[in-house]
């Protein structure tokens, strides 16, 4: 028997817990529109899982809906999109000095369980192709085993002009 001189190739490099002062930094998103706390796994140029812990204090909750509160739609949404602003801002090594990522398109928007004050989102996000800086995902948004949303969405890095 012959031992192979081959080596397997690296294990692909995935990092855990992207903390809410490095999204800070990625994103220029702030209270009370911040929608991403951390992230769990990051691949480069790849994948990420964003975490957003829902609490009756959102402001959307006063009037989305009174004695019924949900979060709307287009906010979860936007919270998949914000997950894959960090993935870009991480990956193409940009911050927020001089550049700003945003949101291009959103295709295949499909809204299937609603969220609630208490509930964790689990927000899965895959790089489908990209280009440059422009990037094309697609997005799951999940609360426990449930599909909350989903989406297909697109974003791209441009300039900051200056004030």
């Amino acid at each position: 028997m012959s031992q192979s001189n081959v080596e397997a190739p690296p294990a692909e490099e995935v990092l855990a817990n992207i903390d809410i002062a490095e999204i800070l930094n990625r994103i220029p998103h702030r209270y009370p529109f911040l929608l991403v706390d951390r992230a769990e796994t990051y691949r480069a140029h790849k994948s990420i899982v964003g975490i957003k812990c829902v609490t009756i204090n959102e402001p959307f909750f006063q009037g989305h809906f009174p004695g019924n509160p949900v979060m709307p739609g287009v906010l979860i949404i936007e919270a998949l999109a914000q997950t894959g602003a960090v993935l870009m801002s991480k990956s193409l090594e940009v911050d927020t000095d001089g550049k700003t990522i945003f949101f291009m398109s959103v295709d295949n928007a499909r809204f299937r369980h609603p969220v609630r004050p208490g509930d964790v989102i689990r927000m899965e996000v895959e790089v489908v192709r990209s280009r440059s800086t422009i990037f094309k995902f697609k997005g799951v948004a999940k609360v426990g085993d449930k599909v909350a949303a989903e989406a297909e969405f697109a974003a791209m890095v441009v300039e900051t002009p200056k004030a």
